[in-house]
């Protein structure tokens, strides 16, 4: 432990007993190192916290969380607070096991992107007992409500506004969408905004939608069912979807972009070295984890943050997976 805090071990003694003449930063690096090593601490060390924050994701197969990690681990080391990254496996650690783990590690606060908040349907128990307990705590993207914890969301209407106006713009009559479950908050968000506009278009059903999960497979069946409807233009809840439903395209014989458009959500990495690169409608990241530190670091030094949501503006990145429809092209040429 003492080469983890790079103090000698006469330090870590000195700082364990409570012994005077040990700085700030040596008692805090001594400390973390307890805790990051899962040492106890001694009894009237316990209830002070760590300047440890935990990350809590649901996965790190979909890029989008490691490079949400990435900003927020940095942003936190800036500040002087250790990262912590629990992600959900499918052997049986839950959202609820990584919290109490926190919580017995004396965490500053926690910062949780894509969790079981997203669902209706879930349980949300945990979220509740950190609320309770005061716990400094940031929710990243759309929530249930109730859940009193401040938010830092990117706006899901306003990116399939973005996504829907290209493919009209292209020429595309017919568009669909696809979605996480039915109890997915940033899902419900972009379908209200898909029926609001397909309510304004005279070709576009607002039945053309497909419920699946967040996965390359999902993306694939949900396209599918699209593109047998007569779908020409396909609006992807995730990046990942987004690659099932041009590997859909293509099983049923379809060129993308010639035949099918098809929009990602998210721009995670390497979208742009996909075939073809992926037409996507970015999540601001950079600023959204920004944004998150500095809720969680205001709360842990007892300043009172808005709960209100704070939502981030995407961007439509144009590439190669849209394009003008064939019909369209023709009209044009002719």
């Amino acid at each position: 432990m003492a080469k983890y805090a790079g103090v000698s071990e006469a330090t870590v003694s000195r700082v364990l007993n409570g012994k005077p003449g040990i700085s700030d930063a040596t008692r805090t690096a001594v400390l973390t190192a307890l805790d990051v090593l899962g040492y106890e601490r001694p009894t009237k060390l316990r209830g002070e916290r760590a300047r440890l924050v935990g990350l809590v994701l649901p996965e790190l197969q979909n890029p989008i969380f490691p490079a949400f990690a990435e900003v927020v681990a940095g942003a936190l080391s800036k500040r002087g607070f250790t990262p912590v990254l629990c992600t959900r496996t499918a052997d049986g650690v839950s959202e609820a096991d990584y919290v109490e783990m926190l919580l017995d590690q004396h965490v500053s606060g926690i910062i949780f992107c894509g969790g079981l908040y997203h669902q209706a349907a879930a349980e949300h128990e945990h979220y509740h007992r950190l609320h309770d307990r005061g716990l400094p705590a940031v929710l990243v993207n759309a929530a249930i409500d109730d859940l009193g914890f401040p938010r830092v969301s990117v706006d899901d209407g306003h990116a399939v506004d973005q996504a829907f106006n290209h493919l009209s713009s292209l020429g595309h009559k017919r568009i669909g969408l696809i979605l996480g479950p039915a109890d997915h908050a940033p899902s419900n968000r972009k379908l209200a905004a898909f029926q609001a506009a397909a309510a304004e278009s005279s070709t576009v059903d607002e039945n053309d939608v497909e419920r699946v999960i967040f996965s390359m497979e999902g993306g694939r069946a949900g396209a599918t069912r699209l593109i047998k409807h007569g779908v020409t233009g396909i609006i992807c809840a995730s990046d990942v979807q987004a690659l099932g439903a041009i590997r859909a395209a293509r099983r049923l014989g379809r060129e993308v972009p010639d035949d099918v458009s098809v929009v990602g959500f998210d721009d995670s990495l390497f979208m742009n070295c996909t075939d073809p690169p992926l037409t996507t409608v970015r999540q601001p990241i950079q600023a959204m984890g920004q944004a998150a530190v500095t809720l969680l670091v205001s709360q842990v030094a007892g300043t009172l943050v808005p709960t209100e949501e704070m939502l981030f503006e995407p961007e439509l990145v144009v590439r190669g997976s849209t394009g003008a429809l064939q019909e369209a092209r023709a009209t044009t040429a002719a």
